[in-house]
C-alpha cells in the first residue's frame, strides 16, 4: 500500500509540474501507444508527429541546445516533436561528461514538456552495444524523472551499424527493463541493423514481453541507395506489424552532404504521410552541409530571419508549417 500511495504521489506531482498547454500537441494527443503493429494516441489514431531532430549535442549544434531555441521552433516552426540527440561516444561526450550531456537533454527535455510538445530522449550512439551499463544507468535517471510525463519518448540507439539483430535486440532487452522499473507506459524506440535500415529483419523476431515498443526507421532522401528498395522494406516490416517512428531523415544524402533533390524528396514525403508516419528532420545546425538547416552563425536564441535558413530549413520549415497546422 506504501509503494503504491508514493507512485500514485509521484504521479501527481509529475501531473502538476508538467501541464500541458492548452490547444499543444500533447494535451491533443495524450499518451502514445503501441496498438495493432501501430503508434496511436490517446483516441486510438495514429498522431503523425513532426517535428527537427537537433543535432549531436557536441561541436556546432551543441549551442542550440536551449529553451529559446525550443520555444522559437514551436512558434516559428510549429513542431509537434524534437529530438535530442545526446552524443554518447565522442569526445565530450556522454562517457566523459555525463553530468554536463545529461543536463543538456534535461534543459531542452523540459522546454518541450513546457510547450507541450513531444520529446525524444536520444542515446545518440552507434555502438551502444559497447556501452550497456551507460546507457542503462542514464535511462533509469530518465525514466525516474519522466515517468508520468507523455511527452516523452526513449530513443535507446540511435544507429545500429553493422552489428546483427541479435546484438541490437540483446542490448534492448537489457535497457527496457531499467526503463520499465520506474516508467510503465511511455514509448520506448528500438534501432535496427545497418543504420535504422534492417526493419524487415527486426520485423520477424520482435521484442516480445513489454508494452509500448516501436522501431525506428531512418532514410536520406535524395540518396541514390535509399529508394525504392529501402522503402519496400520498411513496408514489408509495416505489413508485418512492426511498428516504426521516423526518428531521423534528411533531405540531402547519407553523409549529411550531397545532392538536395526536391523530387525525391518529395516522393519520400507522400510516402510519409500516406502511411501517417511520426518524424523529425536531420538536423539542427549550423554546420556548412546540405542537411544543416540554418546557415552558418544563425543565433544560438531562435528567431532566425528567412536568409539565416539553409534551402533545407527553408523547405523544412515551410513543410512543418503546412502540414502541422
Amino acid at each position: 500500500m506504501e509503494k503504491f500511495l508514493l507512485s500514485a504521489f509521484t504521479l501527481f506531482i509529475a501531473a502538476l509540474t508538467f501541464a500541458q498547454p492548452s490547444g499543444s500537441p500533447v494535451k491533443k494527443n495524450g499518451e502514445l501507444s503501441v496498438k495493432d503493429g501501430r503508434i496511436v494516441n490517446q483516441n486510438g489514431q495514429p498522431p503523425q508527429l513532426r517535428g527537427v531532430s537537433l543535432s549531436w549535442s557536441l561541436w556546432a549544434g551543441k549551442k542550440y541546445y536551449n529553451a529559446d531555441v525550443v520555444n522559437w521552433l514551436v512558434k516559428d516552426f510549429k513542431i509537434s516533436l524534437l529530438r535530442a540527440s545526446m552524443g554518447v561516444q565522442p569526445a565530450g561526450g556522454y562517457l566523459q561528461q555525463p553530468a554536463e550531456q545529461k543536463q543538456i537533454v534535461i534543459d531542452v527535455a523540459d522546454a518541450a514538456i513546457k510547450n507541450g510538445i513531444y520529446v525524444l530522449i536520444d542515446w545518440h550512439d552507434h555502438n551502444s552495444h559497447l556501452h550497456t551499463a551507460e546507457a542503462k544507468q542514464f535511462f533509469a535517471e530518465m525514466a525516474k524523472k519522466y515517468s508520468g510525463v507523455p511527452n516523452v519518448i526513449y530513443e535507446i540507439w540511435n544507429e545500429p551499424e553493422k552489428v546483427s539483430w541479435d546484438t541490437v535486440k540483446a542490448y534492448a532487452l537489457q535497457v527496457i527493463p531499467e526503463i520499465r522499473r520506474y516508467d510503465s507506459k511511455n514509448l520506448i524506440i528500438v534501432g535496427s541493423p545497418h543504420w535504422d535500415q534492417d526493419v524487415d529483419i527486426a520485423a520477424a523476431d520482435p521484442i516480445k514481453g513489454f508494452n509500448n515498443i516501436a522501431y525506428s526507421f531512418h532514410f536520406y532522401a535524395s540518396d541514390k541507395n535509399h529508394q525504392e528498395k529501402l522503402r519496400a522494406r520498411a513496408d514489408k516490416a509495416m505489413k508485418m506489424g512492426l511498428p516504426l517512428m521516423v526518428t531521423e531523415w534528411g533531405v540531402g544524402e547519407s553523409n549529411g552532404n550531397g545532392q538536395f533533390s526536391r523530387s525525391k524528396t518529395k516522393l519520400w514525403m507522400d510516402w510519409l504521410n500516406v502511411n501517417q508516419l511520426s518524424w523529425a528532420n536531420w538536423n539542427l545546425t549550423d554546420k556548412d552541409e546540405t542537411t544543416a538547416l540554418l546557415e552558418p552563425v544563425a543565433p544560438a536564441t531562435g528567431g532566425w530571419t528567412e536568409e539565416q535558413l539553409t534551402y533545407a530549413g527553408q523547405y523544412i520549415r515551410k513543410a512543418l508549417r503546412q502540414l502541422n497546422k
